[in-house]
Order: C-alpha cells, then structure tokens, then sequence
C-alpha cells in the first residue's frame, strides 16, 4: 500500500472502500488509474440521490458524458478532480469507451421512475454498472483478453446484484424500487410496502434468487481463473466480500437490515490477503 495517497486515492477510498481495497491488491502501476475509475463510478453512481428532479440528474450525466467524449477525441479535459484523472487513465490504459457509455446509460435509467420488472431485467442493469466497471478495472490492470474480461464482467455483476439487495433499504429511503417487481409480487411486497419501510423482513423469495444468480455467475467466472492473469486478480477479488455478503444475507433471512449482514474491515481485508496469496478470487 502507498505511503501516501493521490487525491483520486483519497476519494476512491472514501467512496467506496471494498473496492478501494482491490485496487490496492492490484500492481502498483495500476493503481492511480483504479482509483480514478472507482471515483468515477461513485459520482454518477449518486447523482439520483443527489438531484431533486431527473432533469438534473440528466444534465449531471450529461456532463459526464462529454467528459469521456473529450478524452477519446483527444480534446482538454475539464479541471474536476475526479474527471482529469479519468482522461489519464483512459489516455494511459486504452481504455474501451463501450463499457463507459454502457454504464452511463444505465444509470441513467435510474432516474426513472419504478425498478426492473424481472431478475434478467435486474442482471442486465447490473452488468451495464458493476460489470462493465469491472472490465475496465482489469484493462487498467493490464488485462485485455476476452475470457478474462469476460470473468471480470461475471464477478462485477455478481457483486452489483448483492449490492443491490444490500441497498434496497437506503433505496427505498429514496424513494426507488430496485428489486424486480415480479419477485416482489411472488413474495407479497407492493412497492408501496417497500417504500413505506415495510417488507424486508419478507424479502426470502427476492433474495434467495438473485443471491443464487449472483452465486452461479461467481462460479463461473472462477472456471475461468486460468484465463485471467496474475495481474488482474486483483480487481476480482471482490468476488471474496460478495461471498460474505451473500453469506450473511442467507443468514439474516435476505433482510439486508439486519446488523449481522455488515462485514467489518478486518475480515474483509483477510479475505482479500488470502486471495492475493493464492491467486484465488
């Protein structure tokens, strides 16, 4: 770990720190152009929280979006302390632009109102957000084969459909339905109950297959570890922590509530290290 970190570091850890963490596993050449994509995801990832009316989340993304069209053209990048070092990273790593506008996209859609209607709406969502980002988390590692980037895209996407059911109470809060509806209905829930804070202790028949689904696309993307070089392990090792979580959601009967679901940091980092020693994401 760096004795010291960028101001991009300092962001990416503040803002999301499990994956932070990977970052720091991976090479250390990598690791400026990690933070910066981390920092990037967190700044569109909470512009629906940050608005008061989707057009204004419309016009935060659209920012973003010239931002990343400046630095494939070629052209100066805005002074923003997030967005100068995503162009040098892009620059630097030669980065695919299809999982930038894949992500901006989506979550675009999260400013609409009401959530997926299906758990294939919900997996292809979560793939355009935690699976593309993860794919270009492992170019920037270095990484640019297609079955490892394909194993990146698995992991990311498990680890965006835990999250999702670990976020669905905050969500709520603000007044979005992110679990798909058809599930819901199956188990009783109207989005009504949801965002009144009722229900989530009745969220088994929701949690039960989306953490399955996120379980077989982790399985399948450790088939697939001979395909990913040592270098890029790093960034997949937070197929670890959606292990964990998804452990702890089953315990906690799917109720994302519950306080036993948190990992605590120590753990987390001695899933990571144990990892990194055996190359095992």
């Amino acid at each position: 770990m760096p004795a010291a970190l960028s101001a991009v570091g300092g962001l990416a850890r503040a803002a999301d720190y499990d994956r932070y963490l990977t970052a720091v596993f991976a090479p250390a050449g990598s690791r400026e152009a990690l933070f910066a994509l981390i920092a990037f995801n967190h700044e569109v990832a909470r512009i629906p929280e940050a608005v008061s009316e989707p057009m204004l989340g419309r016009i935060r993304l659209q920012w973003w979006r010239e931002v990343v069209e400046a630095a494939y053209a070629g052209e100066p990048t805005r002074r923003h302390e997030v967005a100068v070092p995503l162009a040098d990273a892009i620059l630097a790593c030669g980065l695919d632009r299809a999982p930038f506008d894949a992500l901006l996209d989506a979550r675009e859609g999260d400013l609409d109102d009401g959530g997926p209607p299906d758990l294939a709406a919900l997996e292809r969502y979560a793939a355009a957000t935690g699976g593309a980002l993860a794919a270009l988390m492992l170019q920037a590692s270095g990484v640019d084969s297609g079955p490892a980037l394909e194993a990146g895209r698995q992991v990311g996407t498990a680890w965006a459909l835990i999250g999702t059911l670990r976020a669905a109470p905050r969500a709520a809060v603000q007044g979005r339905v992110t679990l798909p509806s058809d599930l819901l209905a199956e188990a009783g829930i109207g989005a009504g109950d949801l965002l009144a804070g009722r229900g989530f202790d009745r969220l088994a028949g929701v949690g039960e297959p989306v953490g399955r689904r996120a379980a077989e696309l982790l399985d399948a993307a450790r088939k697939a570890r001979g395909a990913v070089p040592r270098r890029g392990r790093g960034v997949l090792l937070i197929a670890r922590l959606a292990d964990l979580y998804r452990a702890r959601l089953r315990r906690a009967g799917w109720d994302p509530r519950d306080p036993s679901v948190d990992v605590g940091l120590l753990r987390k980092q001695t899933a990571m290290l144990a990892g990194a020693l055996t190359g095992r994401y």
